[in-house]
């Protein structure tokens, strides 16, 4: 009998050590937890892959897989456009005319231009919707790399934050040549190379001014201009910003 009530009070001790469920403000702590883990490493990685690209040319980015799995759709075997080039064997004509068309003050910026963010975000509150970005070449660049097309205020906060690593582990000239072979220039089409011998069948390094400013001013909408080569947009823009290259400042 007293072996019965030792082991009685045994078992209802064990009872009461057992841990209590977890609620629900323990539960949403803990998914908060994993969930400010995950976005940490995710910018370690970035911050780790980018110090790499200081001496290593990335292979790939996330607008070419996105591209690369869209041609995929149509024609499995479909392979995209591209060229890795040295930053000297791209035409300084072109160098020009992008910095003309799409960052005038690159070389002199931290990589962004507030004044310009403030006045996309005053175009997108009139609009209602995001229709601008107010981009540098160093943003652009960051969400190429990683990011998405999709526009959105949480995108734009992590291409701020990517663009900040950019600028900390890279100089200008580093940027712009990453820049410059990764940048999409129509369906399946990315880098100054490809696009060069893509429209007009020549090297990069060949391109004349008016061959440049046309490609300049593709860039915001690549794939649309890759099948509407004769808009009069494209032409009388490409004449605007063939009249600024000349004064546009190169990174050295």
């Amino acid at each position: 009998m007293a072996a019965q009530r030792r082991t009685s009070r045994n078992s209802g001790g064990s009872g009461t050590r057992r841990k209590r469920a977890w609620g629900p403000w323990q539960w949403a702590g803990y998914f908060v937890t994993l969930l400010i883990v995950g976005v940490l490493a995710t910018q370690l990685y970035y911050f780790l892959q980018i110090g790499w690209w200081v001496h290593f040319n990335p292979q790939s980015t996330a607008f070419m897989r996105a591209a690369e799995a869209r041609l995929h759709e149509t024609d499995p075997k479909a392979t995209l456009r591209h060229e890795w080039v040295s930053y000297d064997q791209i035409s300084r004509n072109l160098k020009r005319a992008i910095i003309a068309s799409e960052d005038a003050n690159f070389v002199n910026h931290d990589g962004y231009e507030i004044d310009a963010m403030l006045g996309a975000w005053e175009k997108n509150q009139k609009k209602g919707r995001i229709v601008a970005g107010g981009s540098t070449l160093s943003q652009q660049l960051a969400k190429n790399l990683f990011l998405s097309s999709e526009k959105s205020y949480l995108r734009k906060a992590e291409e701020f934050t990517i663009t900040w690593m950019l600028e900390f582990w890279m100089d200008k000239q580093r940027i712009f040549e990453i820049y410059l072979n990764s940048v999409e220039w129509g369906e399946g089409v990315f880098g100054a190379e490809a696009a060069a011998r893509y429209y007009y069948g020549i090297p990069a390094s060949k391109l004349s001014p008016w061959q440049a400013a046309r490609l300049a001013v593709m860039l915001p909408r690549p794939r649309y201009f890759d099948t509407h080569r004769n808009s009069p947009y494209l032409a009388q823009r490409a004449g605007v910003i063939a009249r600024r290259m000349g004064a546009a400042e190169l990174p050295q």
